[in-house]
């Protein structure tokens, strides 16, 4: 009997142990979080002071962006203004430039011909041609006036057509009508040209079709 009775009360012992750790985790599961109990879990933010937050964020980066957008407005109008100014006097420059031989040609163009030979008037002229390309070279112009050379269609614009009496003229600018203009390697007139082309033996010398 006494065996009996000290095996029931050890299995009654491990019984209350065992039942400990449960009601302690009970404990625990039943306590909310941001309580302050001590277990650590994170604080909820109230959804009045979140909308509230949210709120001047957007307003802050709705401010960032109206200032962002009027500063590149007033860079685009700045450079706009920089490259007109930049532009008109690059062109008075150019005029500058000229002025002098405008002059000496309006003395020319008003001379009276009872009273100068032709040879003056000549050479007046020339003198004057020769001054403005001067100046027009200094300002990065050149004339495309050659012949003989391919025909390149971003220099040249063919007017017509002529026969070629070698097939290596071919394609080859036979005649130049009108200079064309470049300044500093860009084409500002096209040279309107006569484009020879090679027919054969039978083809030579029929000239445009």
């Amino acid at each position: 009997m006494r065996t009996a009775h000290r095996l029931l009360k050890k299995r009654n012992t491990m019984d209350d142990k065992d039942k400990q750790p449960q009601a302690a985790g009970a404990d625990a599961a039943a306590q909310p979080q941001g309580s302050g109990g001590g277990g650590g879990g994170a604080l909820l933010e109230p959804p009045e002071e979140a909308v509230a937050r949210l709120e001047r964020e957007v307003a802050d980066l709705k401010d960032k962006y109206l200032r962002l957008a009027a500063e590149y407005d007033n860079f685009r109008k700045r450079a706009l203004k920089e490259r007109t100014e930049a532009w008109e006097k690059a062109q008075a420059d150019l005029v500058l430039r000229l002025v002098d031989a405008l002059d000496d040609l309006a003395r020319f163009a008003h001379v009276d011909p009872a009273q100068t030979d032709a040879k003056t008037i000549h050479d007046g002229v020339d003198l004057v041609e020769r001054k403005l390309w001067k100046e027009l070279e200094a300002a990065g112009v050149t004339r495309v006036d050659q012949s003989g050379v391919p025909f390149d269609p971003n220099l040249h614009e063919a007017v017509t057509t002529g026969a070629a009496d070698h097939p290596a003229k071919d394609h080859t600018v036979g005649a130049v009508l009108q200079p064309g203009y470049q300044m500093r390697g860009a084409l500002i007139r096209p040279a309107r040209v006569v484009v020879l082309q090679w027919k054969g033996d039978g083809g030579r010398g029929t000239g445009d079709e």
